[in-house]
């Protein structure tokens, strides 16, 4: 079917692409299940429904997706290069003549793909789900989520009724243990306790629920006379709920603007200037990270190429290193950009070059000097630290087993 595409090319596409959504994969489900065990943990202290755990996760997987993608890009064509360096198939290639731009011809068509992939996320759809996730838990503190009441506890409801519940059964459907204090505003108190009961809904009034009652025993008192106590198989308590303040307006944070928005408030002279600067360091932010991907194949190779006779993983390891600090520097640019401190261009754009020319001088490194090396003082002393250690274990080795031969 792809028989019109050249063999080097699919051979150069699956050595990048299997390692890359490898990483995709590990990524996402490190950055997922580290944030769901918080997840799982608050929702359980609000007494919520195990369901919104999911729900806020999804929302969630945007903004994961757009850090992972050019981590998992920058890995992926690495590892493929490092593969064919290691394997020498890179001194083939280059022995034919095939110049390492024509070997990026593959990694960089991914690349392009990926950014306009990043470019939606990061400018139209991570916006929308980080305030998707905000009101999810915004309904989740105020119980608009149908959270349960929470078993073993007192509960305060609509401020004069007091309920508490020993077991909750079938998804909170069945309630076992119920005891509930309710007062009037003439000081009359019912304290009501009955052995099961459940919620039901009403069609005529939706602010309101029935908390249904069975086998229990109602003491009701005036304040004037002796309570009267009543028994009952089957009581229906109507219970007010809460009125629940409608959720804010997206757009309060920057963060929350799509692209067409973020371009009309950031230079908009009716905004104040604080609004400006905002809107303008997201806009950057944003931006910047997306050109820094079309940069990620060069430091890939770059990094990826080893010297010779060595196979070394140093340049695995400062990639990611690379790549993290310079999100960080670029979050810190939003920042002080965002408080106006600094003009968002210079926060976010200077990193960006000098990043940008570091990258350019180390694959001029590798690509256009003969034996040249990006990090070839670093592999020098790292294989040097690393033979010093392993003589250090060695010789400790040597030391026990001759302690252990005299015992």
């Amino acid at each position: 079917m792809f028989n019109f595409i050249p063999a080097i090319d699919r051979y150069i596409f699956r050595l990048v692409i299997v390692p890359m959504l490898g990483v995709f994969a590990l990524a996402a489900s490190l950055l997922v299940l580290d944030k769901m065990l918080r997840l799982l943990d608050f929702v359980a202290v609000e007494g919520g429904p195990v369901g919104v755990v999911f729900k806020m996760l999804a929302t969630l997987m945007p903004e994961y997706a757009s850090l992972a993608i050019p981590l998992g890009l920058l890995l992926g064509i690495l590892l493929a290069f490092r593969k064919l360096a290691t394997t020498s198939e890179l001194d083939v290639f280059r022995a034919v003549g095939l110049s390492y731009g024509r070997l990026l011809r593959v990694p960089y068509l991914i690349t392009a793909a990926l950014m306009a992939v990043n470019i939606a996320l990061v400018f139209f759809i991570q916006p929308v789900s980080r305030f998707t996730y905000e009101r999810l838990e915004y309904d989740l503190r105020s119980g608009a989520l149908g959270a349960s009441v929470k078993v073993g506890e007192f509960n305060t409801i609509a401020d004069r009724m007091a309920l508490r519940i020993e077991m909750s059964e079938d998804d909170g459907r069945e309630l076992k243990g119920i005891f509930a204090r309710v007062a009037n505003d003439k000081g009359q108190v019912l304290s009501i306790s009955a052995k099961s009961g459940s919620f039901l809904a009403t069609t005529d009034d939706p602010d309101t629920i029935i908390l249904r009652l069975t086998d229990g025993t109602i003491v009701q008192d005036t304040g004037q006379q002796d309570p009267r106590v009543l028994t009952f198989t089957r009581h229906d308590l109507p219970i007010d709920l809460p009125a629940i303040e409608e959720f804010r307006s997206r757009g309060e944070d920057e963060r929350e603007y799509i692209l067409p928005e973020l371009l009309r408030m950031g230079w908009a002279d009716d905004e104040p200037r604080s609004k400006r600067a905002a809107s303008q360091a997201s806009f950057n932010f944003r931006l910047v990270e997306v050109v820094m991907m079309a940069l990620m194949p060069l430091l890939a190779v770059a990094l990826g190429i080893p010297p010779k006779r060595s196979t070394s993983a140093l340049g695995v390891f400062i990639s990611i290193v690379m790549v993290v600090a310079y999100h960080k520097v670029n979050q810190y640019g939003e920042d002080v950009g965002a408080l106006g401190m600094v003009d968002p261009l210079l926060a976010l754009w200077v990193p960006f070059l000098l990043f940008a020319s570091l990258i350019l001088w180390m694959y001029y490194r590798v690509a256009f000097v003969p034996g040249g090396q990006a990090i070839g003082a670093l592999e020098n002393w790292f294989s040097k630290i690393a033979k010093r250690i392993g003589k250090l274990f060695r010789r400790r080795r040597r030391v026990v087993v001759g302690e252990e031969g005299e015992d």
